[in-house]
């Protein structure tokens, strides 16, 4: 089993669970020192895709689940789709206890960002409403929305 930390549209729940069935929802958690942008121009999704990088000062908000084995290899699969590669990182719950997670960057380093996609931002703010991530980061996410695609 692994730690996953999830910040993307796999944050909501059906979303999850159509891509790993058996992931288990741990805790929610976040990233000190990362930030979020939108650096991958996806054309069926309709705008910019999210990826995490570090970025002092900033935090990324995020669902851990525990995930078997046999349901890793699908993550990878559609996040490789949505041009992102696995990474393990440490992340910090809410007590201030600190996991070693995997979690999904953008494939290629890049300084360029586009307007998110709409659609995929909502899937993020239903997930991170869902599991009730801080108001701030919904908030944040928001902001992102009015400059979508």
């Amino acid at each position: 089993m692994l730690l996953y930390f999830v910040y993307n549209a796999r944050i909501a729940p059906d979303t999850m669970s159509a891509t790993a069935p058996s992931a288990e929802f741990q805790f929610i958690a976040h990233l000190p020192g990362w930030g979020l942008s939108f650096p991958i121009n996806d054309e069926n999704w309709g705008g910019g895709l999210p990826s995490v990088q570090p970025e002092e000062g900033h935090t990324v908000w995020g669902a851990v689940f525990k995930v078997p084995e046999a349901d890793i290899a699908s993550i990878h699969g559609i996040e490789d789709g949505e041009r992102r590669v696995a990474i393990e990182t440490e992340a910090m719950d809410r007590m201030g206890k600190r996991h070693q997670v995997i979690t999904h960057v953008a494939a290629e380093e890049s300084s360029s960002t586009y307007p998110p996609s709409a659609d995929y931002v909502r899937l993020m703010m239903w997930g991170s409403r869902h599991w009730s991530l801080p108001a701030g980061w919904i908030a944040g996410l928001d902001e992102h929305l009015d400059n979508a695609s």
